[in-house]
């Protein structure tokens, strides 16, 4: 299917999540991206541990802790780290800081770079995906003259990784444009060390790494997110934080979930191994077509139905909840996303399509 018709801008953003809808209906959320092993055990440990002495004081506003710890994660200084109330907060900060005039967002993705550049008073010029692919040259091309640039690697909601086509991007806009690239998804793909573009942040002025504890390590509920960049864009950055922005839980809580060393190796063979599964039982079908992914979520085209119809029919006659794409900009109404979860949750999911399926 091809991305490449003009695409036009988005009036609202939303998102999935039980809130998205009653939350009394939802048996299984398939509609978050998050880590399907749930937040590490020592997370929770450290939340329990601490709860008493740290509910009643004001959090450290600098997160010197956590910021120490996500350096020794990334292999940065800490004053390369800038760490907001989830990544949705930075967004806003880079937005804010660095959009200016006009900036430039591939389309499908992610509708929060769109809501926040329009807030800040930007112009935003979609760029189609062609393929459900990044076009860097044309890209590129729409950047010059742009005061920035957003990115999502693996992208939301496709779930593919464009790494090269990224780094093309990044290497031949101009230096002037600020680059905000998304990498909240990274940790899950298969060889994430392979993917992340962190190490270009130290030759390139312009780039703002994007990650998140939301979906790497499952907190979704505590909300943190961080950016990797040089001091002077962190600095500028973090001007738009609030004092006491990120809570004292979630800051032990972050800590300790970098701890974990073995977390996401588990989490990543979980998720490669799930993927496959879903993949093939899906492909069995014949109303419904898995399309590729390299993350721990995927598209799915339903064929002859409505999205947002078919979200509402699956919830209420099963209580799973998918995510609607038909919010995507350019993504019309045929493609709806589902998480990986775990086997028994992921064999819910197939059971359910297969009904529809026979329905169909």
């Amino acid at each position: 299917m091809r991305q490449d018709a003009s695409v036009e801008a988005t009036n609202a953003c939303s998102h999935g999540g039980v809130y998205s809808v009653d939350p009394r209906l939802v048996r299984i959320d398939c509609s978050s991206s998050v880590n399907p092993l749930g937040p590490p055990a020592r997370a929770v440990s450290a939340i329990r541990r601490n709860a008493r002495d740290l509910v009643p004081r004001y959090p450290d506003p600098q997160c010197s802790d956590l910021k120490k710890s996500l350096a020794r994660y990334v292999d940065v200084k800490s004053d390369w780290i800038t760490v907001g109330n989830g990544a949705v907060e930075i967004i806003y900060w880079f937005a804010q800081a660095f959009a200016g005039k006009r900036v430039v967002i591939p389309a499908p993705t992610f509708c929060e770079y769109e809501l926040a550049s329009r807030k800040a008073g930007a112009q935003v010029t979609l760029v189609p995906l062609r393929d459900f692919e990044l076009v860097p040259d044309l890209i590129v091309e729409k950047a010059v003259g742009a005061d920035a640039v957003f990115l999502c690697n693996p992208n939301n909601p496709t779930g593919i990784l464009s790494t090269p086509q990224v780094k093309r991007i990044i290497e031949h806009v101009g230096s002037k444009t600020k680059v905000l690239l998304d990498e909240c998804f990274i940790e899950l793909v298969d060889y994430p060390g392979r993917n992340s573009m962190i190490g270009l942040a130290e030759e390139h002025d312009n780039l703002i790494i994007l990650r998140s504890l939301t979906k790497s390590f499952g907190l979704a509920g505590l909300r943190v997110g961080y950016s990797v960049c040089n001091p002077a864009l962190s600095k500028r950055l973090a001007a738009g934080s609030v004092p006491w922005n990120v809570n004292g839980l979630a800051q032990v809580a972050g800590v300790a979930a970098l701890a974990e060393k073995r977390y996401l190796e588990r989490a990543r063979s979980l998720i490669k191994r799930e993927r496959r599964f879903l993949a093939d039982r899906i492909g069995r079908l014949k109303t419904f077509r898995a399309c590729r992914s390299d993350t721990n979520f995927f598209m799915i085209r339903l064929l002859d139905r409505n999205s947002t119809e078919f979200r509402n029919s699956l919830l209420k006659n099963t209580g799973i909840l998918v995510r609607d794409c038909s919010t995507f900009a350019g993504m019309g109404s045929h493609h709806i996303r589902v998480a990986v979860r775990t086997r028994r949750e992921n064999a819910l999911l197939v059971k359910a399509l297969e009904s529809f399926d026979r329905d169909g």
